[in-house]
């Protein structure tokens, strides 16, 4: 046997640190110096040879190599050796390194290939050469070979810096899915208890009015609670909550949503087949409430007092009034003695009676001719030029008082469908006057319902196209419940408007529960801020900050910003330096008739009119 430190000895390709290891496996010492001629003089140092003249050596070279990181890319194995044959040595040295390459070398004419292969395989790196071989075909032979392995070499660093690195992402992924998960949990769920809170609730009610079939909601308030917070402390009244909890669960109807609405009361929602059942249910869970509890080791003696409704799903009932109507109920079981179970039936409320006569006037209202429209200018930050009106809809009924505004008799036309056949008024008289108006566009305000209607938007076209006016003379205004509701029909809906040229607004933006994402990703062109934020800018820091931020978010999604409900000349500077580009509200101008709107709108600007017009 030739040894390594003499093998190691050679040539120039010892100094190359590109240089990939081959080894030589034969017992003829006259091959050996081929390989050396052959190999070691290739002249770029390609190769670094190790020589053994019996497979065990090998094999242990092979070992040594393995461990210290010193893969062979090569091993020209002769098959007739003793003791340890070739094909016994290729197997050896394949278990060893998977990525060798093994050539085996042999003069023998009937080599049995087949078994070498399943010994020493796999084949796509198992190779043959014949005895006697040329100079070319084993260079040629050693250096496909150990290019090969380089790649081969390359490709699976390659692949490991892969599976790391999706093996991080992954860990990354769970880790952004598992935080994800910890937020949207803690959004919707009460820390003291981990059941569903306020606004899981008011979601599920919200899906559940949408769908059809009666269910019930439920107030569940707790007796006398304040008497253990204030003589057993707080933690006692914790303890008591986290325990009707537990007992509402166990009481409350199969499939019913127990929720923590907050303090000490609670909320209750699920399908029912009657009125009869609801209220059964109810009482069970009151007498369940009813029992003494042991609190930090005090007695105390449990109760609860409950209001429900019973509510057709499907019919458009709005989640807001199913809880008023459910507190109402709750107030009357208070009342009426505590630990007891009412439902909620009309003559509870004296406006659901007043709501009902109101309901059946706003049927004259239009053949009555009792509406009107007047006009609210919405101005320019720069120099206070006039860009549209506000149309404002008056109903004028001697029954309720001279005039009553829209915030009294909407909700009602919404509950009884009034609100499309006043909407196309609302619509037709609006359109009616802008054709008046040098250049100024009209703002409508739209109900949820509206939008809901079936072709609202090519409705809408239709009537302008009628009416002679431009889309673009005509703006939507709607609010953040109506476009957030989760349907996604109103988004399409705005979608369609603005292709067909409408101008849409955000109405009363700030009050309601939109989205940064939401908001980026609905068709609007304005947001319109709250007045409940302008009239608190001159005494509220926190309602200051927010009208900025609002400008400041508007300008970072592209839209207009108008501020709403300006009334003195100091909100008029401040927003003007703020950043806001439309200004709207008593400071400027009161809302006026479809004459004076004309007038206005002729003069362009407000300056001595405006003021004129504040003064009356």
């Amino acid at each position: 046997m030739v040894d390594r430190q003499d093998a190691m000895k050679q040539g120039p390709d010892e100094s190359s640190a590109e240089a990939v290891r081959v080894m030589v496996v034969d017992d003829d010492a006259v091959l050996h110096d081929c390989y050396r001629r052959i190999l070691g003089s290739a002249g770029d140092g390609s190769f670094r040879l190790f020589h053994a003249e019996r497979g065990g050596d090998a094999v242990a070279e092979a070992k040594r190599a393995a461990m210290a990181g010193e893969d062979y890319a090569v091993a020209f194995v002769d098959l007739n050796m003793a003791p340890m044959n070739g094909r016994e040595t290729a197997r050896r040295l394949r278990r060893i390194d998977p990525a060798t390459n093994i050539v085996i070398v042999t003069g023998a004419g009937d080599v049995p290939l087949a078994e070498i292969a399943r010994a020493a395989g796999p084949v796509d790196r198992l190779f043959f050469i014949a005895k006697p071989f040329s100079a070319t075909e084993l260079l040629q032979t050693a250096s496909a070979l150990a290019a090969r392995w380089r790649r081969d070499r390359d490709m699976a660093v390659t692949h490991r810096q892969l599976l790391a690195q999706v093996a991080l992402l992954q860990e990354q992924k769970a880790e952004l899915a598992a935080n994800e998960s910890r937020a949207v949990h803690t959004a919707f769920h009460d820390s003291l208890t981990d059941a569903p809170n306020r606004l899981a609730f008011q979601r599920a009610l919200e899906e559940r009015t949408r769908a059809p079939g009666t269910f019930a909601t439920a107030m569940i308030d707790l007796d006398r609670f304040k008497r253990v917070n204030d003589t057993l402390g707080h933690l006692a009244g914790d303890a008591l909550i986290r325990e009707i909890c537990a007992i509402l669960h166990r009481a409350a109807p199969a499939g019913a949503l127990v929720a923590r609405l907050g303090g000490d009361e609670f909320g209750l929602l699920f399908d029912t087949p009657d009125d009869a059942t609801a209220v059964a249910a109810c009482e069970t869970v009151i007498a369940a409430c009813s029992v003494p509890l042991q609190v930090y080791g005090h007695g105390v003696q449990a109760g609860a007092s409950a209001g429900l409704v019973v509510v057709e799903g499907g019919d458009g009932r709005e989640p807001i009034d199913v809880i008023r109507r459910a507190d109402l109920a709750l107030n009357e079981a208070k009342r009426q003695g505590r630990g007891i179970a009412r439902r909620f039936d009309e003559t509870m409320d004296d406006s659901i009676r007043l709501r009902r006569r109101m309901e059946r006037r706003l049927i004259r209202a239009i053949p009555d001719q009792a509406l009107s429209l007047v006009y609210q200018p919405i101005v320019a930050k720069a120099d206070l030029e006039i860009v549209g009106f506000e149309a404002l809809l008056r109903w004028h009924s001697e029954d309720f008082g001279a005039t009553i505004g829209p915030a009294e008799f909407l909700p009602i036309a919404e509950e009884s469908n009034l609100i499309h056949e006043l909407g196309d008024w609302v619509v037709t008289e609006a359109l009616g006057r802008v054709k008046e108006w040098p250049g100024q566009y009209v703002s409508i305000n739209f109900t949820p319902r509206q939008f809901h209607r079936h072709q609202f938007a090519q409705r809408l076209l239709d009537q302008t196209g009628a009416a002679g006016v431009t889309p673009g003379r005509v703006q939507i205004e709607i609010t953040e419940r109506a476009i957030f509701d989760g349907t996604g029909q109103v988004a399409d809906t705005l979608h369609s408007l603005r292709q067909m040229g409408f101008r849409v607004a955000l109405d009363d933006f700030g009050t309601g529960y939109s989205s940064l994402y939401n908001i980026r990703t609905i068709a609007l062109d304005c947001l319109k801020i709250d007045r409940s934020f302008i009239d608190g800018m001159g005494r509220d820091r926190e309602a200051a900050a927010i009208v900025h931020s609002i400008i400041q978010l508007g300008r970072a999604l592209g839209l207009d910003v108008a501020a709403e409900g300006v009334e003195t000349d100091v909100q008029i500077q401040a927003l003007r330096i703020a950043g806001a580009q439309y200004l709207q509200g008593f400071g400027l101008c009161r809302p006026v008739d479809a004459a004076r709107a004309r007038m206005l709108a002729g003069a362009r600007f407000v300056g001595a009119a405006a003021d004129e017009l504040r003064a009356g």
